[in-house]
């Protein structure tokens, strides 16, 4: 890529490199050590591969259900102390999230604290079953439920966005709904189902262990062998989940929800994460919705002054993204007004490549964007997690400089071409929202 500057062509500043080992212990568990000392701190980050995407049909909600369950103490931990362990050895993060493709465990914490976390990392995975109880499973299934209507079921768009996904990935393709699964299915989990999940996707060898921050990697080596290294692995997981299948005729569904103001979805499946026209994608959604100046904010919002707020993104998955447009509309304007005029955005970029100045601006926000989290070592997007997440879906912690590469290789002819391969009539799922007492609509 390259940037104008008082007329002078400049290369793009290469991307960033983040200095790192990665080993693999005899049971299979991968280790990836990023030494940092500029601080006294250290970021613990395991990803388990495994997601709501992994599940059966019958079974959603599994992976997230364990997210919680990995929370609740095992054999040298006890019931509930988890958090405040870690938050008494001084921890300024300590989380955990699911998502489709995999789930994880994330803490910083004082760098002389850092045997006390993979201590208890080691403990779950190790002997998690150990104090897993019909009690303690009810229990979670039931923060769980509730936590599922507080997420989905009680926010605005919810119930919609649920639907959305639904129409995207029909069943029994795991995408399908939301990560945190249906009700139906969270009740029918038995303590051995639940068991037989952790048995599977909860061993060594299916988990990338990354350290990163204060810490020396020579003497670090031998307290990871000590905490995991008598963890027995197990078969190598095999996920069942294939490619979503493609969209061959329009859906669309109408629904009322509590809400002040309407609103439009429009999905369409791309390309997977790291494949081929995904990077296209994620430029053709930066020019449609990032910043007053993207083509959709100027023209509904700023010009039209028809819509609140506009989004558009790429949201990149393993077995088959979605290429999505977001349209919170003002009071009283319809939703088959805020189609129309974002389609007539939309076509615009399907007949004519977006400018070098626009991908500039993108391209420019995203790099942006990923040094902003590089200044963190733990968190979500800090140093850590970008390992974890390259090394999940490539294989390499490095492959930092490969993925920036991708974006700047690509022309504005490249992004239409994408762009208009994808984004059609013919294969998108479109739902309306308006406002009226909360009720579902049909599929059509």
């Amino acid at each position: 890529m390259l940037l104008a500057f008082l007329g002078v062509a400049l290369a793009a500043p290469a991307a960033p490199t983040i200095a790192f080992e990665k080993y693999t212990l005899d049971n299979g568990l991968e280790v990836v050590l990023s030494p940092d000392p500029r601080l006294p701190l250290v970021a613990v980050d395991i990803w388990y591969h495994v997601g709501s995407g992994d599940e059966v049909p019958g079974r959603s909600g599994f992976a997230h259900l364990f997210e919680h369950i990995m929370f609740q103490g095992s054999r040298n931990v006890p019931e509930d102390q988890y958090f405040p362990i870690l938050e008494g050895a001084g921890a300024s993060f300590v989380n955990g999230t699911t998502s489709f493709d995999r789930t994880n465990y994330l803490e910083t914490l004082p760098s002389n604290q850092l045997e006390l976390a993979l201590w208890l990392e080691s403990d779950r995975m190790g002997f998690l079953l150990d104090t897993l109880t019909q009690e303690r499973l009810d229990n979670q299934k039931a923060v769980v439920r509730k936590e599922r209507q507080q997420s989905t079921e009680n926010v605005p768009y919810g119930i919609a966005e649920e639907q959305f996904f639904q129409m995207l990935f029909p069943a029994p393709h795991p995408y399908s709904g939301v990560v945190i699964g249906s009700h139906e299915d969270l009740e029918a989990a038995t303590l051995d189902d639940v068991k037989a999940f952790f048995r599977t996707w909860y061993v060594p060898n299916n988990a990338t262990l990354v350290l990163a921050g204060d810490f020396d990697p020579e003497a670090v080596k031998p307290v990871v062998a000590r905490y995991f290294g008598s963890i027995p692995g197990g078969p190598e997981p095999v996920s069942t989940t294939g490619p979503a299948d493609p969209i061959t005729a329009e859906k669309r569904a109408s629904l009322t929800d509590d809400v002040e103001l309407p609103k439009v979805y429009m999905g369409w499946i791309s390309p997977a994460v790291f494949q081929p026209g995904d990077a296209a994608m994620d430029l053709a959604a930066g020019v449609l919705s990032n910043g007053k100046s993207s083509r959709l904010q100027r023209e509904l919002v700023e010009k039209q002054q028809i819509a609140q707020s506009v989004t558009a993104y790429q949201y990149s998955l393993k077995h088959g993204s979605v290429f999505a447009i977001e349209i919170v509309g003002k009071a009283g304007v319809s939703p088959a007004k805020l189609e129309a005029e974002a389609w007539k955005v939309v076509e615009g970029l399907r007949a004519k490549p977006p400018t070098e100045d626009e991908l500039s601006r993108v391209r420019t926000d995203m790099r942006a964007s990923v040094l902003r989290g590089l200044e963190e070592i733990g968190g979500f997007s800090g140093k850590a997690d970008v390992l974890n997440r390259y090394n999940h879906f490539t294989g390499d912690p490095g492959y930092m400089a490969q993925d920036f590469a991708r974006y700047d290789a690509l022309s504005p002819a490249d992004v239409q071409k994408a762009f208009a391969e994808i984004v059609r009539k013919d294969n998108r799922v479109v739902i309306d929202v308006v406002p009226a007492p909360k009720a579902s609509g049909g599929a059509q």
